[in-house]
């Protein structure tokens, strides 16, 4: 593994950041299991509203060291790095004053940004679907790369992970995380057989009690199967995949979900605003739904991925053993 905090993992494994579903409480409970925990600034409606947030986390994983001797996973946030967020910047120096062990970018590699995370001695991992993006990220200067491949939950990509991962390892040699349709132990396995350094899941974390979801999204998503999802740019303008109960919920076709273009949600709302209530009722999941049958605990998700995942690499020493 290439992953400078493996030693304080007991799955490598990050809960992705997901908007308007993952909070304080899902970070917190992944990084004392051992799972890295992350969540999206803007969940967060301000930037004084989210440093409260990365306090309440600092505070509780101290305390929990403190009290049990462990050391708990890092945590992370995820920043939008566009244009269009006015907040990048306020959020970034709330990352720098509280030295927030790990930022994921989305949108743009910059390495302004990236060099003052480094000036505490932060990590950065860059969202990336293609390999152009991973080139200009590369040169930027991050720690990780984040493929998220086909079949992934949210704005997807549409390369088999296979193809993706020896595209970008042929010139990236940092860490590797792969997304896409990883729900089970066996999957953050295979993950690691294709040759990534850790699982990056995201559908999966939706289904836990700590999560933010709606209890109907939660039931959706063990009501859906992997056909169930449809990949379409109807919503946010770019392409993303999405539960197709609740598109057809939201009067939206089978003719627009196929549409290259967003479709206006209300013209009294201002961009941020319309996405941000699209996302409230269409709800994005991966092709991993056809695994999850449940809601239940972080603790005990994760307690039950390690099991899988143990049982997925004693399977892999008994093949090698037969043919090699």
């Amino acid at each position: 593994m290439n992953v400078p905090f493996e030693e304080h993992l007991s799955l490598p494994a990050v809960a992705a950041p997901m908007f308007l579903i993952s909070g304080p409480q899902l970070v917190i409970e992944c990084c004392k299991h051992g799972v890295v925990g992350t969540f999206p600034a803007l969940n967060q409606r301000t930037t004084e509203g989210f440093e409260e947030w990365v306090v309440e986390i600092k505070t509780a994983l101290a305390a929990f060291e403190k009290e049990t001797g462990k050391k708990a996973a890092p945590f992370g946030v995820n920043l939008i790095v566009h244009p269009t967020n006015p907040r990048v910047m306020p959020d970034l120096e709330v990352c720098v004053k509280h030295q927030v062990p790990l930022i994921i970018t989305s949108l743009g590699a910059v390495p302004d940004l990236v060099n003052a995370v480094h000036s505490y001695g932060g990590l950065v991992y860059h969202d990336i679907i293609k390999k152009r993006h991973a080139e200009k990220a590369s040169e930027a200067g991050v720690d990780g790369l984040i493929l998220v491949a086909a079949g992934a939950g949210g704005h997807a990509g549409a390369l088999s992970p296979l193809a993706l991962i020896n595209e970008i390892k042929g010139f990236f040699d940092k860490t590797i995380l792969l997304s896409g349709c990883i729900s089970t132990g066996r999957d953050i396995a295979s993950a690691l057989q294709m040759g990534a350094d850790l699982a990056y899941m995201g559908t999966r974390f939706i289904n836990v009690k700590e999560s933010m979801a709606d209890p109907k999204y939660q039931e959706m998503i063990i009501n859906s199967k992997a056909e169930d999802i449809v990949y379409t740019a109807a919503v946010s303008g770019v392409n993303a995949n999405f539960l197709r109960p609740s598109l057809e919920a939201m009067g939206i076709t089978e003719d627009l979900w196929k549409q290259s273009k967003k479709i206006d949600f209300g013209s009294e709302l201002d961009a941020a605003k319309a996405e941000a209530q699209a996302w409230k009722t269409i709800w994005s999941a991966g092709q991993g739904v056809t695994s999850i049958d449940d809601v239940q605990p972080t603790a005990e998700l994760i307690k039950k991925l390690k099991t899988e995942f143990k049982t997925a690499l004693e399977d892999q020493q008994k093949n090698y053993k037969k043919y090699c």
